[in-house]
């Protein structure tokens, strides 16, 4: 399968990189306080170990996590990278073609040192960037395999009436240069059910996953939405809808039965609004407590990254699971959840656990425990396909310590980084 094909989300373990020599991850410790080795081969975990009880050859590096907690990576299955570090922009975004790709390139780097290992990108088409923004998520993919995986989504503005038959053309079209995921905001439409119903027609042509905006603020519109969206392969995930948590509880709760029973998804943005939703609800998360509680399937993701729409994003998945289990919508095993396990399935993507035949998707933070880990985690390491492709060391230091004998820094000698 080429770029120049519709597809499925990648698997990250089919990528045409070379495979990445074995690796040896001594020490690191795993969120339920075992501290183990555990030995990489290629893209999958090969085994995994009491702490010493794992050698290699004498040649396989090894990488020292004393000190550090190692979880499956985060994903990011909701980014909007040719939008993103456009916040100090004199005037609307450029889309020249060059510029979009090093906005996209740039801002997939920042996610992966944050510990991402997959991002699915929304690229809007039509208007007046036509097909561009599509165009350099696929060059940025190409260029970026084998450090991170980049999903693109193609995300129409209008869709109905003769206004929508150009774009209605051009999804076609992305969708045939390679975008694997048909997007979309119902919201922005002048006939919102018209517009759901030729997103899921469109994905269900191609057989490929949908994943629209909408700030679900109307029930009604919602309720026919999760009716169509039924039984649709390889299935449909709504996000943000903020709009949510403006509803009663009884509304929500039959919303969400609505939505586990015809198996939607739904991907929360506690960090903020995404630019796509030109009416975003700052401040307001989906009510994810109410909808897990319902068997809703609940991802996190980042969302705006530093453009006009939150000028401060960081796409830091880590940040997003804090603010879930600070606002007690999650416990803060639930809220990792959020951003790894749950966001992989919304992506398509194989289950990871630090388990032996796994695969090699995995994140160090330097703490002790998972809440440690949410609440202030700097340094990090970041393993795709069983490879080192980030570190970020922080080191922290003092003044005026000597007199009341502590240290002037906290970090560990055997520091990775």
């Amino acid at each position: 399968m080429t770029d120049s094909q519709p597809q499925q989300p990648a698997d990250p373990l089919r990528g045409e990189s070379a495979p990445a020599p074995a690796l040896l991850l001594c020490g690191g410790r795993l969120a339920d306080g075992r501290t183990v080795d555990v030995r990489l081969a290629g893209p999958r975990i090969e085994a995994v170990g009491t702490a010493g009880s794992l050698t290699g050859d004498g040649q396989t590096p090894r990488v020292d996590l004393a000190g550090y907690l190692l979880l499956p990576a985060p994903a990011e299955p909701h980014a909007h990278l040719d939008t993103a570090l456009t916040a100090d922009c004199a005037g609307p975004p450029s889309y020249d073609g060059e510029e979009v790709q090093r906005r996209v390139t740039e801002a997939a780097l920042l996610q992966l040192g944050h510990g991402v290992t997959a991002v699915r990108a929304h690229a809007r088409i039509g208007d007046v960037q036509g097909l561009r923004a599509v165009e350099a998520v696929l060059q940025a993919r190409r260029a970026l395999r084998g450090l991170i995986e980049v999903q693109a989504v193609a995300v129409p503005r209008v869709l109905t009436g003769a206004a929508g038959a150009d774009s209605l053309a051009m999804l076609h079209d992305a969708l045939k240069m390679g975008a694997g995921v048909v997007g979309g905001c119902p919201d922005l439409d002048p006939d919102p059910s018209g517009y759901a119903e030729t997103v899921l027609g469109v994905a269900a042509e191609y057989g490929l996953p949908v994943d629209l905006h909408t700030d679900a603020a109307d029930p009604a519109r919602l309720s026919r939405l999760a009716a169509m969206a039924g039984g649709l392969r390889p299935g449909v995930t709504l996000g943000p809808c903020g709009g949510l948590s403006l509803q009663g509880a009884d509304t929500v709760t039959r919303l969400a039965g609505q939505l586990a029973a015809a198996g939607v998804s739904l991907t929360a943005l506690p960090q903020g609004g995404c630019g796509a939703m030109e009416s975003v609800r700052r401040g307001t998360t989906a009510p994810v407590r109410a909808l897990r509680a319902a068997g809703v399937r609940v991802a996190a993701g980042s969302g705006a990254l530093r453009d006009l729409t939150n000028p401060v994003g960081r796409g830091d998945p880590l940040e997003a699971a804090f603010l879930l289990a600070s606002h007690g919508e999650c416990s803060p095993t639930e809220a990792y959840d959020a951003i790894s396990r749950e966001a992989r399935a919304v992506m398509g993507l194989p289950e990871v656990r630090v388990e032996a035949g796994f695969p090699a998707e995995l994140l160090a933070v330097r703490a002790e425990r998972l809440e440690n880990a949410l609440s202030l985690a700097y340094s990090r390491v970041v393993i795709h396909r069983g490879r080192v492709v980030s570190r970020t060391s922080a080191v922290r230091e003092f003044t005026d310590t000597l007199a009341l004998d502590l240290p002037r820094q906290s970090r560990s000698r055997r520091d990775p980084a």
